[in-house]
This record gives structure tokens, sequence and C-alpha cells, in this order.
């Protein structure tokens, strides 16, 4: 449990107390995706102090978040326990809400296979998604997102994925899609797969540019006007 308490008796109030403290959400964020070694939370949040991860690891275990257990091959993870766990639909709506602000992304701001990975959940639209398989490359990082049957598998291509890494999906992919960060624009409904492709945000290097626009269908978040933010 944090050290910080805000005195107040409330639900909301504990659960800012267990999670709300700095970097403690991007961890679960993280872990969502898989267990991780420390070197692995590490690397994939690279401007954390290591003191701050530390103790955010013993606060979210401390307050039954997150476990240190031993795994083949691999040595000592942490992972999720099912109390954790239980935060992916919140951690997903959070990740909708949170999109309707971004804008363009500073100079420095990273995209990491853990984060794009999250991103692909956010936005994933199973009714009606249509079966197809794609490779997604946003800078130096690359996913193989499958969709069967209205469900979504997100497995790290690029770079090396972690020893507990999801498993490869079997042969070929439909697409190869190679897109900057303005593909936020894309499954933001703001420009059209055409539009996209005529402004260099997504190049489809590999399929036909028809798998584009399932991609757009089945990666989508609904934008509404935000009073004052930037678009």
């Amino acid at each position: 449990m944090a050290a910080r308490s805000y005195g107040q008796y409330c639900g909301i109030t504990t659960a800012v107390e267990l999670i709300g403290e700095r970097w403690a959400m991007l961890i679960v964020r993280d872990l969502l995706v898989g267990p991780r070694r420390y070197t692995d939370l590490k690397q994939g949040l690279p401007r954390i102090p290591t003191n701050i991860l530390s103790t955010r690891l013993k606060d979210l275990q401390e307050g039954g978040v997150v476990r240190r257990v031993p795994l083949k091959n691999c040595g000592l993870v942490y992972e999720l326990t099912p109390y954790g766990r239980a935060l992916e639909p919140i951690m997903l709506a959070i990740g909708r809400w949170g999109f309707q602000a971004m804008c363009d992304p500073s100079p420095g701001d990273a995209v990491t296979p853990d984060s794009l990975t999250m991103a692909l959940r956010t936005a994933f639209q199973p009714e009606g998604a249509a079966d197809a398989d794609y490779e997604l490359h946003v800078g130096d990082v690359a996913l193989r997102a499958q969709v069967r049957s209205g469900e979504l598998t997100v497995a790290q291509i690029a770079p090396p994925a972690p020893p507990v890494g999801g498993r490869m999906p079997d042969g070929e992919p439909d697409a190869v899609l190679v897109a900057g960060p303005g593909i936020r624009r894309l499954i933001g409904g703001e420009i059209t797969p055409v539009e996209a492709i005529a402004q260099d945000i997504v190049a489809v290097v590999r399929g036909e540019e028809s798998f584009l626009d399932s991609f757009a269908s089945t990666f989508h978040i609904a934008s509404f006007e935000l009073q004052g933010a930037a678009s």
C-alpha cells in the first residue's frame, strides 16, 4: 500500500492510493500484456528511475495488485494477481478516454511494444471485426495482430520479445503496415484509409490496400468534441 493517504473513506480514494502514484498505472499497463522481469519493465519505461520502479513494485505487491513468481527459464518475474487483472477493462476505458485528448507526440515521446499493444487492445472493436492478420510497424516497434472470430491476439516482433512474450501466429500476415504516430488520426476517424495513404501516414507494403479499410474498422475509437482541448 502506498504510504500516502488521502484520509477519505471511499473506493475511488483507495484505488488512487493503490495505483495513483506516478508510474504505477504504466507498470500495470505493461503487466497487462504479460509477466515481465524487472529489466523488461525498466526497458519498457526508459524514463523511470530505478529506485521509483522498485518502490512502485513494492507498493503494488503490498496492495495485492502484483506478485513476484518464478517462471521456468526466466527466473523471477512480476505478474498481475487476479485482483490486478481485474483492472483490465478499467485501464482500457481510461485509454479510450485519454485518446480523446491526445495530440501529436512531443520530441522524445516513445512508442513501446507494450504501449502499442495496449493501444490496439484499447481500440479493438470485436463486433463485426473481419478475420485478418496484420503486421504493424511503428518506428522501431513491430507487432503481429491477429483477429480470429472476434478475438484479438497480439505478439511482439521487434524489438525482440521478452522470454515471456506471446506466441507468434503461424504463417504469413495478410498485410504489412508501416505507420507513424499519425496513425492515431486513422484510428480516431479523423481521416480515411485513402487519406492516410495519400498523406504518407500509413503505407501498405505487403498485401492489398483494402486491408487498411478492415484495419480502420477493426481498430477504432469514436471521437467526440472536447471543449478547449487540442485536436
